[in-house]
């Protein structure tokens, strides 16, 4: 008999043998196991220290979730019908077991135990930080409520769990439903030729002549960046920002379920004794309050709106102007302000994209974390989901301490955006070590014609952003699997290292380094790059409003918002009247396809962004003051944020390589805004 491959934990995950028929039984069975273990290390006689109590439990759990991260992570990059039914079928038993696993007495007995226990002092940081971080989530998984309410708690958590996967769905579905074939090539023009020739790839392959348009991302942003043709910019933006919205077929409206997961995200805070699921969220986060998050975004609007107004005012003279645009609409924007920065800096996203083909940018990614860390990234085999995914390796010292998965290239049954999670983590276990393996997934465009994949800077800096995270998965020191690498860290800090890597992207020897035309070879034009460094802060302040945007309208839907009745739409034009300069039409239905606060883990979280620019920015002026990528503050950084992953707290691990607490102006003089703040004298 085969043995189901979704249960061999022996190594890697047999992706190629993996079918949707083995989701099932293997969840059911090991479920089975991990209960079973529960039971024995509950009895009254088994013994409550390391090797026989935390080990066991770390085991039974860590083989279910390895099991269903496989299963999650094919959702997400290869969905069809088969794998979500089984998806979607296990996500209530899987909630549910968590559910019971954080309200069981007799574990958190345990956990109460080993703190007061005499060895507790002898344990290592990451040991004390696992049994505090313990205690504290049976609290917050309502193991202290009674019993009527831990029962609702559970059908709370389970539900949520439904809705977030549904949520993502509708939108995955909507943006697939929607396609637009052009059978005129004067429909397409100022779309740069390896779009249009994307685009008639895409419809030769449906049996098509002329062109295939969809909302696939590397699709949607070149026809809003460059169409000439503005109607087909409009069509194109109006399907965009009504996905999932009440426009289309019902069962892809998300509207019902944003009400659902904001009335149980309310509850689930009540239950627990929170005033809002604001509180909730940041009781494992570095900020202290909702009320210290919102002074932290409107602090920094204040700084940042003067550039935005400025911005704003410069595009719409310039499309009037020089565009003949009577006015500046949403489906403009893009297209705006790619040909402001071209007649500005004289160059544009398509000259520079020529100069950064795939293989030489990873290549020179690799360079860049073999400068900064000393480890080596080399190609190897495995099995994979999809014929476009690679895997490499990583060493140190000639050791393999981790590898990841890259699956760079947008698809149909694809979800968007670009990500990265973990298939493994590190852990010593009875003397052998385990090594970490990722998930690193974009959704750029794919090679054809015969040429490499091209990316453009911004995919460039979302490439070094993604591998930071896994740099932060892959290079810990930590030997316990709970606080190894990523885990445990608190969530606003996640997005340091990641941030923090986009930052060589705009050096000039790694840049150099980094870049071959697709066409010569030749390297990056040392003209060309001082003409990006120039326009690197160009509407540096409508971004930064935009995410500041994003942020408050999240922290404040999940804090002082009526669940049953609010208008989050009103909320999102109060927030923009506050913030924004941009103001886009009311049919827009943003919301309904904001993944990050309604299916990801950024509830009341989505601040998270620019609180951890804070610290990144920070980070790297270490690097600036020391002359850029260098292996002596590189190894710091590895050894003071990198190798301790969640072992301490962020903020002590900030203070070790820095030596100081953070400091906002790093960020204010990335983002070119430390000239008002030196006017304004603050």
């Amino acid at each position: 008999m085969t043995v189901n491959p979704l249960l061999d934990f022996s190594g890697l995950p047999r992706f190629g043998e993996i079918q949707p028929e083995h989701v099932t039984p293997a969840v059911d069975a090991l479920l089975e196991a991990a209960r079973d273990t529960v039971a024995q290390l509950t009895a009254a006689d088994a013994p409550t220290d390391w090797d026989h109590f935390v080990e066991p439990l770390n085991d039974a759990t860590e083989r279910l979730s390895r099991c269903w991260g496989v299963v999650s992570h094919l959702n997400a990059v290869v969905n069809t019908p088969e794998i979500r039914d089984v998806y979607n079928a296990n996500i209530p038993k899987l909630s549910a077991f968590w559910s019971e696993l954080g309200q069981n007495l007799a574990l958190y007995a345990r956990f109460k135990a080993l703190r007061q226990s005499p060895a507790y002092a002898g344990y290592n940081a990451a040991r004390q930080k696992i049994v505090e971080n313990n205690l504290r989530d049976f609290r917050l998984s309502g193991a202290e409520l009674p019993e009527a309410q831990k029962a609702r708690f559970v059908e709370v958590q389970s539900r949520l769990a439904e809705l977030s996967a549904r949520f993502e769905q509708n939108v995955l579905d909507a943006t697939d439903a929607f396609t637009l074939y052009l059978d005129d090539r004067n429909d397409l023009a100022g779309v740069p030729e390896d779009v249009c020739a994307m685009l008639a790839a895409n419809a030769a392959q449906d049996g098509r002549d002329g062109f295939k348009l969809t909302l696939q991302f590397p699709c949607y942003l070149p026809i809003m960046q460059y169409a000439d043709n503005r109607e087909l910019r409009h069509t194109l933006y109006d399907a965009y920002v009504k996905r999932a919205a009440e426009f289309g077929p019902a069962e892809h409206d998300n509207g019902p379920v944003m009400r659902e997961k904001l009335q149980l995200h309310r509850e689930e805070a009540s239950l627990l004794g929170f005033a809002h699921f604001a509180d909730l969220s940041l009781y494992t986060k570095m900020a202290e309050s909702p009320a210290q998050v919102i002074g932290f975004l409107r602090d920094l609007a204040v700084r940042a709106r003067p550039f935005a107004l400025r911005d704003r005012a410069e595009l719409e003279a310039f499309s009037r102007d020089e565009l003949g645009l009577p006015e500046l609409a949403a489906w403009d924007l893009a297209y705006a302000s790619e040909k402001l920065r071209v007649a500005r800096y004289a160059f544009s996203d398509q000259e520079v994209k020529q100069y950064f083909p795939e293989p030489t940018v990873l290549a020179g990614l690799f360079q860049v974390v073999r400068t900064l860390f000393a480890v080596e990234v080399r190609e190897a085999k495995s099995a994979v989901w999809h014929p476009e995914v690679r895997y490499y390796e990583i060493l140190r010292d000639g050791k393999v301490i981790g590898s990841f998965y890259f699956d760079l290239y947008a698809r149909e049954g694809k979800r968007a955006g670009a990500w990265m999670d973990d298939a493994r983590g590190r852990r010593v276990r009875a003397g052998k070590l385990q090594t970490p393996v990722a998930y690193l997934t974009c959704n750029f465009s794919a090679p054809f014609g015969g040429k490499p994949a091209l990316f453009t800077h911004d995919e460039v800096i979302t490439l070094f952003h993604e591998f930071g995270h896994g740099l932060h998965h892959l290079l810990t020191c930590v030997d316990e699997l709970s606080v190894a690498g990523i885990n445990g860290v608190e969530w606003d800090a996640v997005e340091l290292p990641s941030q923090f890597m986009e930052n060589f992207c705009w050096e000039w020897e790694v840049l150099r380094g980094m870049s071959a035309h697709v066409d010569s070879g030749e390297p990056l034009p040392r003209a060309l790059y001082d003409k990006m460094i120039a326009a690197r802060n160009f509407q540096s302040g409508m971004q930064t409003v935009r995410q500041l945007e994003f942020a408050l309208f999240d922290m404040l839907l999940y804090s002082d918002f009526d669940a049953d009745r609010g208008d989050w739409l009103q909320l999102l034009d109060t927030v923009r009247a506050e913030v924004a300069v941009n103001f886009p039409p009311a049919y827009n239905r943003f919301p309904n396809s904001f993944g990050h606060i309604f299916a990801g883990g950024y509830a009341a979280g989505y601040y998270s962004y620019k609180w951890a620019e804070v610290l990144s920015a920070d980070a790297y002026s270490a690097f600036e003051e020391a002359g850029g990528a260098n292996g002596q503050t590189g190894e710091r950084f590895w050894r003071e944020i990198l190798a301790v992953g969640g072992s301490r707290p962020a903020l002590a691990s900030f203070r070790a390589f820095r030596g100081r607490d953070p400091q906002i102006d790093a960020l204010l003089r990335h983002a070119g805004m430390v000239e008002e703040l030196a006017g304004a004298g603050n």
